[in-house]
């Protein structure tokens, strides 16, 4: 087995066979012959979950901002706000720093990453590399650990349940809409976004994946 082979080489969580990695056909998986546990999935396929989820996410991130979270009916006195309203209203209350933070974690920060993503992803799923990938992904990893969607839907809760005694409070589409984001966003945040880095590697110059011959590392040795 020579230098290079070792950098590409898969080992079977099940029976600890050792192989060498390949491109598969799209929409296809590789087995391990030994044992028949799954070895890794095709990297299109992968990249066609990723890309479709990242999508879903963006759109619903537009529904969130869009529309108002929640209804708020006092006494014959009713008011909505959306998360960009909340953040002009903390600024106006000369919070500026809390107001960006907001604004930051929130929006920002997870809308670079889905943009960052996409721009990304597609055209890897078309079978080349776009201008700045290096420089984009990361981007990805700076901003990835600054988004708090989650940490704002959690937040958000917790304020309704305690205003609930003092006001009817009446969910819009906004809070059914980050409350799916979430969802899509932890998705997203669990595709590792270094593996690019390896799947950008598989492809030419001319957009055609690199072929590699997969075979039993021992019969190598």
């Amino acid at each position: 087995m020579n230098v290079n082979e070792s950098e590409d080489l898969i080992a079977c969580h099940e029976c600890d066979a050792l192989y060498v990695k390949r491109a598969l056909p799209r929409h296809s998986k590789a087995s391990c012959p030994r044992c028949g546990a799954l070895l890794y999935c095709s990297i299109a396929s992968n990249l066609d979950k990723i890309s479709a989820m990242t999508l879903a996410a963006l759109i619903i991130f537009v529904i969130a901002q869009a529309f108002p979270i929640v209804e708020l009916d006092a006494n014959g006195i009713t008011s909505q706000t959306t998360l960009i309203g909340a953040i002009v209203a903390l600024w106006n209350e000369q919070m500026e720093i809390v107001a960006t933070l907001v604004f930051c974690s929130t929006i920002l920060f997870p809308l670079a990453e889905l943009l960052a993503l996409l721009y990304v992803l597609m055209p890897l799923r078309a079978g080349h590399v776009p201008p700045g990938f290096n420089q984009v992904l990361r981007t990805v990893q700076f901003v990835r650990p600054w988004g708090m969607i989650e940490v704002f839907m959690l937040g958000v809760l917790v304020t309704l349940v305690k205003m609930v005694s003092l006001a009817r409070v009446i969910p819009e589409a906004a809070l059914f809409a980050f409350g799916a984001l979430t969802l899509m966003v932890a998705v997203v945040v669990s595709f590792d976004s270094a593996s690019l880095w390896d799947i950008a590697s598989r492809v030419s110059p001319r957009g055609k994946p690199k072929t590699r011959v997969m075979s039993d590392a021992r019969q190598k040795s």
